[in-house]
């Protein structure tokens, strides 16, 4: 018997976000936003606090529902809280990254709660350390900290916003103080935040699937570039950073966000049904049964059979229940990850020509697996259509990828890509279809698509990217 990780062929979001001020229940109401999402982060999470006079931390490694029982919860006195669920890039997750990062210093106590990724964190780290700064953990949301801490500015405010005038990359940031909720989203918006209203108090999130949880109400996205102050006095908004074009997550639309969340104020359960109808204009095929890889393929592949007229059916079975390590039985198991996963429904595909639709191939190895197990169910056909384009360079703002030479389409084509995972054919949108089906298609960065990163950094700072553990 051993032990193994089990890893599947996807990209993975980093973490998610989560505040709420003026609530008598915001300790609780930050358990249930976390709850709601989850998908962002599985490994960690944390919550931190404040009564207007103290700040409290409960954090752990593991699922929200296993981490915040009512003891744990009712500890978190106040009534404004900030929460964050933690995917972390490599290695285990250690309990010193778990966020928010709670420090005090001589302004009185904060909090931070950071979704994206610092580009240039090595490259900082190594100045602050050069300067006395000792760090605590090996995450790049720890560099703001030391960056507010070091600003000679007067005001906290004044101080965040020197800070975050130094890093480049992507941040959707929470800051809580003893009194007040301070959110801020980077210049170009990578990643997705969203501001909602509860019974007066006010509600910011990474996804406005966690409103509905609670029954907030949305009020409006976080502009790119802009810093709400929420206290007693109410919201304030300012645009305190240099204006630059928005490169809104598309990954966001294609995978990583709830189908039922708005994002970039737009459902995502209908941009990807419209990718799936895209992806059958462009590569239709003659087939019995359109299936999806669940769960994430399956708005896609009901717009690919709508579109197409084929019928739509569910012909392999998402086992929802599966960590992230599992026991293998000491008899070899062929393709035992992914079947632990996924099981065929052959009396779906038995027989069939079958269309399989999935959100995005990464390695090749699952997409090969899947193939092969659909076949092994007896299948006549299978053809993969995928609704993005090939991807062929990683993400360095927010995202685990893995690096290019593993990127299955940086160095293969799309026909050796089909052969590689035995498809008898293979498509995938292109990446002017993704344009057409969303609205202002300028304002997203689809960097790992076709390369071109809107924030550019040097050799040295790539180079450096690896120093931080993720979020």
């Amino acid at each position: 018997m051993r032990v193994r990780w089990i890893m599947f062929d996807k990209f993975q979001e980093e973490c998610g976000v989560f505040g709420i001020y003026g609530h008598p229940d915001a300790a609780n109401l930050t358990y249930l936003g976390l709850y709601a999402l989850q998908h962002r982060g599985q490994e960690a999470a944390g919550i931190v606090s404040s009564d207007g006079k103290e700040l409290f931390s409960v954090k752990g490694r593991g699922l929200v529902a296993d981490i915040f029982t009512e003891d744990r919860i009712k500890k978190l006195h106040g009534h404004s809280a900030i929460g964050h669920n933690r995917y972390s890039t490599t290695g285990e997750s250690s309990l010193i990254n778990v966020q928010p990062i709670q420090v005090n210093f001589a302004l009185g106590s904060l909090a931070i709660a950071h979704n994206g990724n610092l580009v240039n964190a090595g490259i900082l780290k190594d100045e602050l350390e050069a300067y006395g700064s000792i760090f605590q953990s090996t995450m790049d949301s720890e560099v703001i900290i030391h960056l507010i801490a070091q600003s000679r500015m007067a005001t906290l405010h004044d101080r965040i916003v020197e800070a975050l005038g130094h890093v480049q990359g992507s941040y959707s940031l929470l800051v809580i103080t003893e009194n007040e909720l301070i959110a801020v989203r980077d210049p170009r918006g990578f990643r997705p935040f969203s501001l909602g209203e509860l019974d007066g108090s006010y509600v910011v999130s990474s996804e406005t699937c966690a409103f509905d949880l609670i029954e907030a109400r949305y009020i409006r996205d976080i502009e790119p570039g802009e810093m709400l102050v929420i206290n007693k006095d109410g919201v304030h908004s300012s645009f305190p950073f240099v204006q630059a074009e928005p490169s809104h997550c598309i990954f966001e639309f294609i995978y990583f966000a709830r189908p039922d969340s708005l994002v970039y104020g737009q459902n995502v359960y209908a941009i990807r049904k419209a990718f799936g109808m895209q992806l059958a204009k462009e590569s239709s095929v003659s087939a019995d049964v359109v299936i999806p890889v669940p769960d994430s393929g399956v708005p896609a592949a009901l717009g690919y059979a709508e579109e197409a007229g084929i019928p739509f059916d569910f012909g392999m079975i998402r086992n929802h229940y599966v960590g992230r390590t599992f026991i293998e039985p000491r008899q070899t198991i062929r393709h035992f990850g992914v079947k632990i996963k996924l099981n065929p429904v052959r009396d779906v595909i038995k027989g069939k020509r079958v269309v399989v639709v999935d959100d995005s191939i990464v390695r090749g190895t699952t997409s090969k697996k899947i193939i092969k197990m659909i076949r092994n169910a007896g299948a006549a056909e299978v053809h993969m259509r995928v609704s993005s384009p090939p991807t062929m360079s990683p993400c360095y703002y927010g995202i685990d990828t893995p690096t290019r030479h593993e990127l299955i389409a940086s160095s293969h084509s799309i026909e050796e890509i089909k052969k590689y995972i035995t498809a008898d054919s293979l498509n995938y949108i292109s990446l002017e279809g993704i344009q057409k089906v969303v609205p202002y298609p300028v304002n997203y960065c689809a960097a790992c698509f076709d390369g071109e990163y809107p924030v550019p950094f040097p050799g040295e700072m790539l180079a450096q990217l690896g120093l931080f553990d993720g979020k």
